[in-house]
Order: structure tokens, then sequence, then C-alpha cells
């Protein structure tokens, strides 16, 4: 059903299925689409999208999380993406909540000009570092982690083979002792 207007795609994301809704410049909610959320979804919703004729713009909740994989695919085709935040929690609150007026509210944000930050297209040496930097905070945090655990066998090494509980006090002392009874 091809419109005489552009549309507007408003897409809101979650982790196994994303719901679109397409609108057309005048405002006028036209369909809406539930996909799920992989490579064969992502293919049928710009196939439904086009449809409607010419797209102006996909309006995406979250392209850096569960839209992410959405995101790239839509600028691979060459679309434009544009990020669009949550919606307002009083409004969610007094109009209901389900993910199609989600959806239909991320398109609206697109057409009112509300939501104008296009999608990070997720690659190059920003991206790359953004790796980088988690591999090396998850490195980090298991550093820590064993090092706890390193000082805490030490410590219960060192009441196993003296008989001393002196590293630790009061409860810390009990549990100390009922692990070196159960190891003797």
């Amino acid at each position: 059903m091809t419109t005489t207007h552009p549309v507007i795609i408003g897409i809101d994301t979650h982790k196994a299925t994303h719901v679109a809704v397409a609108i057309d410049t005048q405002g006028a909610r036209l369909a809406a689409l539930s996909i799920p959320a992989n490579s064969k979804g992502y293919l049928d919703l710009e196939r439904w999208s086009r449809s409607y004729g010419e797209v102006l713009a996909f309006g995406i909740e979250g392209t850096g999380s569960y839209g992410a994989g959405l995101s790239r695919s839509l600028l691979s085709q060459g679309h434009t993406v544009v990020e669009v935040t949550r919606p307002n929690r009083q409004l969610r609150y007094t109009q209901g909540k389900t993910d199609s007026l989600d959806a239909e509210g991320a398109a609206r944000s697109v057409l009112s000009g509300q939501a104008t930050a296009r999608s990070k297209t997720q690659t190059g040496s920003s991206e790359m570092i953004r790796h980088l930097k988690i591999a090396r905070d998850t490195a980090v945090k298991s550093r820590s982690q064993a090092m706890v655990t390193l000082s805490y066998l030490t410590g219960v090494l060192h009441c196993f083979w003296t008989g001393d509980p002196a590293p630790w006090s009061g409860a810390a002392q009990s549990c100390v002792q009922v692990a070196i009874s159960k190891l003797r």
C-alpha cells in the first residue's frame, strides 16, 4: 500500500522481537509490524517499510543495545537511522504502555524533530576502542576477584596450618573455623 506522502518508521526494540509502526509525514498511523530480532526480521522490516513508499527515516529506541543489529542493517542499506530516547515516563503512565505505542512515539519524535541524533555506525576506531575498554574493565574486575579469593585462601591456609584464626575477627573467625574443620 504505497502512500502519497513519505513515511517514517518508529521501532521499539527488545531482545527477541522488535515492534515497528509506520506513519506518514501528515502524522497518520498506517500500520504496525512485529519482527524477530534477527537478520531475516530486519530484511522483512525493510521490505515492509518500502511497501509504503519513500522512507524518510527510521526512529529506533536503543540503537546501542537491542537495536544495534537492526541499526547496522538499515544503515548498510543506505537508510537514515535516528536514535530515539525512551518516552517520558509520565506520558507512558497516563497514556498506557504498549510496544506499539512506544514505536509510534518513536516515529512521532522523528516527525516532530524532537529526535535528531543520528545512530552511531558502530564501526571504525571508536568502536574498537569501546571493545578494548570493555575487555580491560572485565580483566580488571577478574583480577580483583582473584586477589580477594587468593587473600581468603591464604588466610584459611594460615589458620589451617597454625590453628590460629587471627586474620579474622568475630563472625568471620567462626566461618573460618568451620571451613578448617571441614578441611581436616
